[in-house]
């Protein structure tokens, strides 16, 4: 039986710890029914690198942005350059962008700031925006409606029901990863199974967040079978019906039929 196709709708195929074997990982990604992996971005040293990778491969699409847990790498002109590669480009979405008040000592307010600052640069572009967010979504949810973006994904969404249907009014869906193949995740499990079909994407966020059953090693694109068979199993549904499902929400909610620049 052939793979069934997947979207890995979160992963860093562009960072160093891919550079030895990047090539061998899409080919097993591929085998394993991979039809498009998106690329975030984190900080704007890395734009030219991702952009670069993206343009050597049809189904890899580029997400542009500054993320929040590395307030200290990002320069005073990085948004304006932001605003101008976007143009120029026209990548699938922004991101990933967010709030974190997980991670100790940064800067709540100029969090908010940058988040506010890219918001308002996705609605501009009428992009899609691909959200990290860790102990902070009301303040984000809130912070979306007043942006007024065309949606896009709560990466790793790790909420409550109440905040997950938010989510969902916004135009939002919820990504889910390794994390859920943990017998452990209890409480996301819950979650996954609570939601309906249209909140859900698969992703990996590799080389982070790992599957269970490769605990303690790099994570990979081509481990999304196992996040989308931990799916299956939490909502007691047919894995080709989720395949087809999340697949579909995620060329929805980024607009992935659409041309590429």
């Amino acid at each position: 039986m052939s793979p069934r196709p997947l979207i890995d709708t979160h992963c860093h195929l562009d960072v160093a710890q891919f550079d030895i074997d990047r090539a061998a990982v899409l080919q097993r990604a591929r085998s394993a029914g991979l039809v498009a992996i998106v690329v975030p971005a984190i900080e704007a040293s890395g734009w030219a690198g991702l952009l670069a990778l993206c343009d050597s491969a049809p189904d890899l699409y580029p997400a542009l942005g500054l993320h929040p847990v590395y307030l200290s790498r990002h320069g005073a002109t990085d948004l304006a350059r932001l605003e101008r590669l976007i143009a120029e480009r026209r990548p699938l979405a922004i991101g990933e962008i967010g709030l974190d008040h997980f991670v100790p000592g940064l800067d709540h307010g100029a969090q908010l700031l940058l988040l506010e600052s890219q918001l308002a640069i996705a609605r501009a572009a009428r992009l899609p925006v691909l959200l990290h967010v860790r102990k902070a979504h009301d303040e984000t949810l809130a912070a979306l409606r007043r942006a007024r973006v065309t949606g896009g994904i709560a990466h790793a969404f790790n909420g409550s029901i109440q905040q997950a249907k938010q989510y969902l009014d916004l135009g939002f869906r919820l990504g889910f990863g390794g994390m859920l193949t943990f017998t452990r995740s209890t409480r996301l499990r819950r979650l996954a199974a609570a939601l309906p079909d249209e909140a859900l994407v698969l992703e990996t966020d590799a080389p982070d967040m790992t599957v269970a059953t490769h605990q303690g090693e790099r994570n990979s694109p081509e481990y999304l079978p196992a996040i989308l068979q931990a799916l299956a199993e939490t909502r007691d549904a047919d894995p080709a019906h989720l395949a087809a499902v999340t697949t579909a929400n995620a060329r929805a909610v980024l607009g992935m039929d659409q041309p590429r620049a």
